[in-house]
């Protein structure tokens, strides 16, 4: 029972692609579902697209403070005996981001950005899913610093390094953890502008092996102890294009590669040797590599700025490993968001998100049924200040 409870913990932990994942750290990234690569353009292109600082018309910094509300809806399950119809308890938190963009030194540029890439609360009270997942809560904070370069008046280079805080809380009847962990990765970017009016744009996020340290405890027992377990979060390529009509209108495709193969198992370390004995031998993951598809347009008139956009996005999980603490699916976003000048140097705006999770009938070892109703809600206001 204690290796499934962490096994719930390590799989919430490495959620970037597919699950309920967050992409979108910024107001743009939420209108535009995450189809903001390419055109990339202010305080938020330091976490998006680095290379795109330099590109920048403002040639002095930028601030930008957004808070994300975060809802997941319940999920429904029945078996497929007709016996189980059970919900999960639905969730919701608030995640802010902060954005910022250096002055221009010559053809350099520093960035620096606060985000959340992965969070999560799921809760499910009824059997057989409170066996394995009653409550378990997740929270990251990342710190992304980058530096860009401009090559020439076409080119331009950017590289960033990653440091992740994750801290989470897993409990069922039987045995409550916390545990946390501070690991670290790179990212790369570059963009290439033919002409003044596209973007051609490559980034690239390394894998992090997420090294989480818990303390365990056994209600009934009164027993305690520690663990240690190492997984991935995969890394991410992203491939994007973006054209600016001369009507203002900006059109962007992104094609995003996940190297979810990384996820091939999860191991356990148990302090206590009895412990690690009966509950320590690996656990089979195969996760498949994933390709999302996100396709965004951004219009500009006068002081406002209007941005819609959508997503297709598959799960990673196959039939064979999916459990109640990760019952994903295919999900297909849509989002849309504005802006308003309040001066040259200040606009604020909101943006909105739904991401639609397919039904999935899954049959394994463990689960026998169909999942349905799942869905997230994300909902963003924020305010950019240029300097």
């Amino acid at each position: 029972m204690k290796k499934i409870v962490l096994s719930s913990f390590a799989a919430v932990s490495v959620l970037m692609a597919g699950g309920y994942k967050i992409p979108e750290s910024s107001l743009n990234a939420v209108a535009l579902s995450s189809a903001y690569v390419a055109n990339a353009h202010g305080a938020d292109a330091a976490y998006y697209n680095p290379a795109n600082m330099v590109f920048s018309d403002n040639k002095d910094g930028a601030i930008e403070v957004d808070a994300t509300y975060i809802g997941l809806s319940k999920i429904d399950f029945k078996n497929s005996a007709g016996t189980v119809d059970i919900s999960s308890k639905p969730e919701s938190f608030a995640v802010p981001t902060f954005h910022y963009v250096s002055p221009a030194f010559d053809e350099a540029r520093f960035g620096f950005s606060i985000v959340s890439p992965v969070g999560l609360s799921k809760r499910w009270s009824d059997t057989p899913a409170s066996l394995t997942a009653n409550e378990f809560t997740l929270k990251t904070v990342e710190f992304n610093p980058s530096l860009a370069y401009k090559l020439n008046d076409k080119l331009a280079v950017a590289f960033g390094l990653r440091a992740i805080y994750s801290s989470g809380v897993v409990k069922n009847a039987g045995y409550k953890m916390d545990g946390e962990g501070f690991d670290y990765g790179y990212n790369f970017a570059l963009t290439l502008r033919p002409d003044k009016d596209t973007n051609i744009a490559l980034t690239y996020r390394s894998q992090i092996d997420l090294h989480i340290s818990g303390d365990t405890f056994m209600v009934a027992a009164g027993n305690n102890g520690g663990v240690k377990v190492s997984v991935p979060v995969p890394a991410v390529i992203s491939i994007a294009a973006s054209h600016t009509y001369d009507n203002d209108t900006t059109v962007e495709a992104v094609f995003e590669h996940n190297v979810w193969s990384a996820y091939e198992k999860l191991d356990f370390d148990f302090s206590d040797p009895t412990a690690d004995a009966l509950f320590g031998s690996a656990r089979a993951k195969n996760w498949q590599d994933t390709d999302t598809f996100r396709l965004g347009l951004t219009h500009k008139y006068k002081k406002t700025t209007a941005m819609v956009g959508f997503a297709y996005d598959p799960s990673p999980v196959p039939n064979s490993t999916l459990g109640y603490e990760l019952p994903d699916s295919t999900g297909k976003i849509f989002s849309l968001g504005g802006r308003y000048d309040i001066s040259d140097t200040l606009n604020v705006g909101i943006a909105g998100l739904i991401d639609v999770k397919d039904d999935r009938k899954v049959h394994n070892t463990s689960i026998d049924g169909k999942f349905t109703s799942s869905r997230a809600y994300l909902v963003t206001a924020g305010v950019e200040y240029r300097f």
